[in-house]
């Protein structure tokens, strides 16, 4: 049996697969091995993965995940895999490419991420051949959630937003100031806390200070990032929740700089679950 996970900087989504077939879904906390250790990442696993999985006879363990684009942070999360599954072939891929072989499975194109955390490249169809470095929610990362979280909550601290959506933020989220500053500089992964304001910027869409902080965010990002591939007959498709729940906005801003959107897909697993049984039934 198939073990695939795609991971982000909040959530994993595991699929146990038999022949086609999905047998077991189940979610864990997000893992980057940016950010954490191969013993963080077995504490959580040990308490939350491997006792649904433990009477399971997986073979093969396809793990695509935020933070996983060079060598010796693969080694991180496979180091953790490897103990828990000792009879398991371990392959660890960035999430980037697990978004291209979900949109795109053996075509070429530009794939997208728009989640926690953003990122973008191009794919020919085997593997990535470009990518714009996403810097991170501090450096880059334009377009998500915890960038959007961030402006929005500076716009809050700053005083720019009306103050009736000020007073409806601070009645929805009961933090102080001073808690949102600890939170963000002291505490670990600010990405995740800033995040979670998403679903505020959702729900108020209709306010104009709101829908700004969406639509500049994407503009960057297909400026900062989509533009500077080779878009001509160019299929561009994006994968995450902040494209799915966002995307009338996404689709306005890239038509706006002429990007043709061909695919938004909220998750990744279906396409993956595709890509990996039609590659072992070659």
């Amino acid at each position: 049996m198939i073990l695939i996970a795609d991971s982000g900087s909040t959530k994993t989504h595991w699929c146990l697969v038999k022949g086609d077939k999905v047998v077991k879904e189940l979610y864990t906390l997000g893992i980057n091995p940016f950010y954490q250790t191969t013993d963080d990442i077995l504490a959580d696993l040990r308490e939350k993965l491997t006792p649904a999985l433990a009477s399971e006879k997986i073979t093969q363990i396809s793990f695509y995940g935020a933070g996983c684009a060079f060598e010796d942070k693969k080694d991180i999360v496979r180091s953790a895999l490897s103990a828990l599954f000792v009879h398991a072939s371990i392959e660890i891929e960035s999430d980037l490419l697990g978004a291209a072989r979900a949109l795109f499975q053996h075509q070429k194109g530009i794939a997208c991420i728009l989640g926690t955390g953003s990122n973008s490249c191009y794919y020919d169809g085997v593997t990535i051949t470009h990518n714009i470095s996403p810097l991170g929610y501090i450096l880059g990362d334009e377009g998500s959630g915890a960038v959007l979280g961030k402006l929005l909550v500076a716009d809050c601290l700053k005083n720019q937003l009306p103050a009736t959506l000020k007073d409806k933020f601070y009645t929805q989220y009961v933090y102080s100031n001073a808690e949102i500053l600890d939170k963000v500089y002291k505490q670990p992964f600010p990405n995740r806390f800033l995040a979670q304001f998403a679903p505020f910027l959702l729900d108020n869409l209709e306010e104009p200070a709101i829908f700004n902080i969406v639509f500049e965010s994407f503009d960057a990002f297909i400026t900062r990032n989509v533009m500077q591939y080779q878009l001509d007959e160019m299929e561009v498709g994006f994968v995450g929740s902040i494209a799915h729940h966002f995307r009338d906005v996404l689709e306005i801003a890239a038509y706006e700089r002429n990007v043709n959107i061909t695919k938004i897909e909220q998750r990744p697993m279906e396409g993956l679950i595709q890509f990996e049984v039609g590659r072992r039934t070659l």
